[in-house]
Parts: structure tokens; C-alpha cells; sequence
């Protein structure tokens, strides 16, 4: 059984746009804020595991990133597990506008004079412009103010960055995939999109860059898994430097 916001779909008979119309109710700034606080990575959102008693907990000043998620709807159950006699529930966002609009807000949070501009993005992965790429990434780092990177601690870690690709890539509305189990590890970031697959390999460089990322990608075999879809495989290693707070070495090929 499905339930639906009544508001929403009124919005939608009004106007006759699907648009984010749930979204644009009450925007949570406050919400954005607390994931940037506590220093939340985007990956992280799905596949949350609560028990019941996490989800009911209701004291504000201290609730936790998933019982606040879910009660605010940004959440939703989306499979229960059984660990002995504990029941889990997997949480998961209940549909692509929320997911979408709070990945959109968690970049805006990041760099409030940096547009979206999510059909940009599309069309750079649909014609595979790396170039172009790597330059809206480059552009977004540099935007991000000196102060955020003080007050969160997360400079030069690799899920601060991770986070920026993935939401990125989600506010677009694409197959986004982290931390995605293979037979030799987890590969960061797997993008399905336009009849391809990209897989993403985050590193934090300490000197020079030494195209580790790449090797990576290829010593892993993350790409093994993707073979049988017969679909194109472009691999992409990303370096970032903990001083320049930027990318430092971007490089891609087709497997």
C-alpha cells in the first residue's frame, strides 16, 4: 500500500507540471543545515538501518540524522530486516522528486551562488564531455566558502568530495549507485545513465598525484560486474589536494 501526500497532488491537478511540488511546501533548510552540521555524507541517506525504537525517538535537541529524516518524510521504510530478535528497518527516499530536491538543496547548501543547472549536467554526460566535466567540478569546488570547510572539519576527506559528485549526479535525476559491493571491494560511485555506465574512484592526493584512483578502478575489476549489460563502461579516477581543496588530477577511459 502506497501513501500520498493529498496537498501534493492537488498542486499537481492545479498546475498539470510533475514538478516538486512536496518540496517547495516547506523548503528544510534547517534539515541541510544539521546533515552539514554533523557532517553527513549524501551517500550515506540510502540504505539506513533504524530499529523502532530509533525512529520514535522525539527529542529534538538530540534526534538522530535517521529519525528525523523519517519523520519529516524524507525518508521512508523501505524493507525490514531481522537481526536475532531485533527488528531493523531499511530506510530509503520514498520517491525521485524528494531525493532529487534534497540533494539539490544539500549543493545549495554548500554553495548558495552556484546554480544547478541540472540539464547542463545531463548533457555533459550524455555527449561524454570529461573535459566538461571535470571544469563544473572544478567550478563547484571553487565556490565552496573557506568558512564551511572551517566549521565542518571535512577538508580533505574523501566523502566530503564523494558527497559533491553524488549529489550532483542525483539532483539530476540519475541511477546513482555508492558504495556498490563488488568481489574485490566497494567502488565509490557507480553513475547508470544514457545507455552507459560510469564508475567514479575518489582519492585524496598526499604530493603529487599518482593517477591512483584509475589504477584502482582497473585492479579491482569494478568494472567485471558491468560486462554482461553490454553496455559502454567509461572508468573515472578523481584526485582531489588537501591544499588546493580542488581537483588535482582527473582521468578517464572506456573499457
Amino acid at each position: 500500500d502506497k501513501v500520498y501526500n493529498p496537498f501534493d497532488i492537488l498542486l499537481l491537478f492545479e498546475t498539470r507540471e510533475f514538478e516538486a511540488h512536496w518540496f517547495r511546501t516547506g523548503t528544510p533548510t534547517f534539515l541541510a543545515d544539521l546533515l552539514s552540521r554533523r557532517r553527513v555524507a549524501a551517500p550515506a541517506l540510502e540504505g539506513l538501518i533504524a530499529d523502532d525504537a530509533l525512529l520514535s525517538t522525539v527529542d529534538v535537541d538530540r534526534i538522530p540524522v535517521e529519525a528525523l529524516l523519517f519523520q519529516t518524510g524524507y525518508l521512508t521504510i523501505a524493507g525490514e530486516e531481522r537481526d536475532e530478535d531485533a527488528l531493523l528497518y531499511r530506510l530509503d527516499y520514498p520517491n525521485q522528486e524528494v531525493r532529487r530536491s534534497l540533494n539539490a538543496l544539500l549543493l545549495e547548501t554548500m554553495a548558495p551562488d552556484v546554480p544547478i543547472e541540472a540539464e547542463s549536467l545531463r548533457r555533459l554526460m550524455r555527449t561524454n564531455d570529461f573535459a566538461g566535466l571535470e571544469r563544473r567540478f572544478r567550478a563547484f569546488l571553487a565556490s565552496i566558502p573557506n568558512e564551511w570547510y572551517a566549521n565542518t572539519g571535512m577538508a580533505g576527506y574523501e566523502a566530503h568530495y564523494a558527497s559533491v559528485f553524488y549529489s550532483h549526479f542525483a539532483a539530476a535525476g540519475m541511477d546513482v549507485r555508492a558504495e556498490e559491493s563488488t568481489a574485490r571491494g566497494r567502488s565509490d560511485l557507480a553513475v547508470l545513465y544514457n545507455g552507459s555506465v560510469y564508475l567514479f574512484e575518489f582519492k585524496i592526493a598526499d604530493g603529487k598525484p599518482e593517477g591512483r584512483a584509475l589504477a584502482q578502478i582497473r585492479e579491482r575489476g569494478y568494472a567485471d560486474k558491468y560486462r554482461r549489460s553490454g553496455m559502454p563502461i567509461h572508468l573515472i579516477g578523481v584526485e582531489f589536494g588537501r591544499e588546493e581543496r580542488n581537483i588535482v588530477r582527473f582521468v578517464f577511459e572506456m573499457v
